[in-house]
């Protein structure tokens, strides 16, 4: 990425671009001698006491995945991952309505229809059956490589560096957003991808601007600088992309997103994490 960024920007612009990228977990598909760190689909295993997690009035909901965080290289990460203990993942996949209800971040009503369940080590657990109603996803083990990640330009923080000021979103009057630096970026890795933690490989608009519009209720317009603020305060936990060894789709060829404030995941009130998902 160095020897890419060199190539397309100035030295100092270079520098300070590589300076905002940030450590994430790449979870691919684990090959008979790779090491396990978790998988997508299956069933969970769940404490004794903890029901399966379910929207009122919609239903239950579909099991992604599960990840055993003593297994992950944490200490390469900049987010304070739990150092043991399992989160499952679970989300409302439109299997019983047809994808008539959808869980979207500008809808608070629908945040039940995504979950994250943290189960702390020695707990009291059991591999859990699914309810009648839903077909699990097939079983795909995931393996764990740390790679560094970047952010779109237009992320309000690659924004902040290189052109404060200028529209939320958009391209600015920059060489990071030159199509020649984004074609190579893209060429370089132009997968979405299954990952935890490090900047969200969007398939659309940046997730945190997103979800900060979503807290704030939809109210504070794309120029307002609280909007930037608010995106700042949030880190992706995890997403989880399409995924044809798991028959796993999220619209079209789309991805699911979790995202969390760094002193909840630090505190594990994983019940404040957000959800949203984006796809083509």
């Amino acid at each position: 990425m160095r020897t890419l960024a060199l190539r397309h920007l100035s030295p100092d612009a270079a520098e300070r671009w590589l300076g905002l990228l940030r450590p994430g977990v790449r979870l691919a598909v684990a090959e008979d001698s790779d090491t396990v760190v978790g998988r997508l689909g299956g069933l969970p295993t769940l404490p004794a006491d903890a029901d399966w997690p379910t929207w009122e009035g919609h239903g239950p909901l579909s099991f992604i995945a599960s990840i055993a965080c003593a297994a992950l290289p944490s200490d390469a990460l900049d987010i304070p991952l739990p150092d043991e203990g399992t989160l499952l993942f679970f989300y409302f996949d439109g299997q019983l309505d047809d994808g008539d209800a959808l869980v979207l971040a500008e809808d608070r009503d629908s945040w039940a229809g995504a979950r994250v369940l943290y189960v702390p080590a020695g707990a009291d657990t059991s591999q859990r059956a699914a309810p009648r109603v839903l077909e699990p996803y097939p079983v795909v083990p995931l393996t764990a490589r740390v790679t560094m990640t970047a952010a779109e330009p237009w992320h309000p923080q690659i924004r902040d560096a290189f052109a404060p000021g200028a529209p939320l979103g958009q391209r600015y009057d920059h060489p990071v957003c030159a199509q020649e630096f984004l074609d190579a970026l893209w060429e370089f890795d132009g997968t979405v991808g299954h990952r935890i933690g490090g900047h969200p490989r969007p398939v659309q608009n940046p997730v945190e601007v997103e979800i900060a519009a979503a807290v704030l209720d939809g109210e504070v317009p794309w120029d307002d600088p609280r909007l930037s603020d608010e995106a700042g305060g949030w880190v992706l936990l995890a997403q989880f992309d399409s995924e044809h060894a798991a028959d796993m789709m999220w619209g079209d060829c789309g991805a699911l997103y979790w995202l969390i404030r760094p002193q909840d995941l630090a505190e594990r009130r994983f019940e404040r994490a957000v959800f949203t998902w984006q796809c083509g």
